[in-house]
């Protein structure tokens, strides 16, 4: 098992390389900054309520799910991070990042699951602007890599944690919040 993590870990960082030696220009372009810091959590809180505003029914729903959600996805990619302990590109390679992560593991990308849990929640209420939520957690994902704070790896498990969890959310308290809604409408 741990000659397969060693293998994986040896194949990232050299997708980490090829791609960082090819983004050289887009590093220090301010948009690919923003975007990263798109994904540092206020924008979800912004479009939240705003969803709320436009659309109450399921704005309100969106709203407790993704308190929901991110309560249990804080601490879990945290924990992740503290056991598998993987050093950042720029700790174990001989680059410099462009911006300074907010902590000291690498693996998986915490702003990129936090956007894929964004991203699938937003997409199960409003549906037409799928296209839109994918795209933008798509792109802080990919901000993350070219600024040299993650590799592939990490980016990918972001996106697969963050949507499971999305999936685990919808599945598992949905239906418990719109019967909590129904009663308490009822009463």
């Amino acid at each position: 098992m741990v000659r397969w993590l060693a293998t994986l870990s040896r194949y990232d960082q050299q997708w980490f390389c090829w791609c960082s030696e090819r983004s050289q220009s887009f590093q220090q372009q301010f948009w690919i900054r923003w975007v990263s810091r798109s994904g540092d959590g206020y924008v979800y809180a912004i479009v939240a309520c705003l969803l709320y505003l436009t659309e109450p029914k399921d704005g309100s729903v969106l709203l407790q799910l993704l308190a929901l959600g991110f309560a249990i996805e804080v601490p879990l990619f945290i924990v992740i991070k503290r056991v598998l302990k993987r050093a950042r590109p720029y700790q174990k390679l001989s680059i410099k990042a462009v911006i300074q992560a907010h902590d000291q593991f690498s693996f998986p990308s915490g702003h990129t699951t936090a956007a894929f849990l964004f991203a699938a929640l937003a997409a199960s209420f409003f549906p037409q602007l799928s296209w839109l939520w994918f795209s933008w957690a798509t792109a802080v994902g990919i901000s993350r890599l070219l600024l040299g704070v993650h590799y592939p790896g990490d980016i990918v498990a972001g996106a697969l944690l963050g949507t499971a969890l999305a999936q685990f959310v919808r599945s598992y308290a949905c239906e418990f919040l719109l019967e909590c809604r129904v009663l308490a409408t009822a009463i």
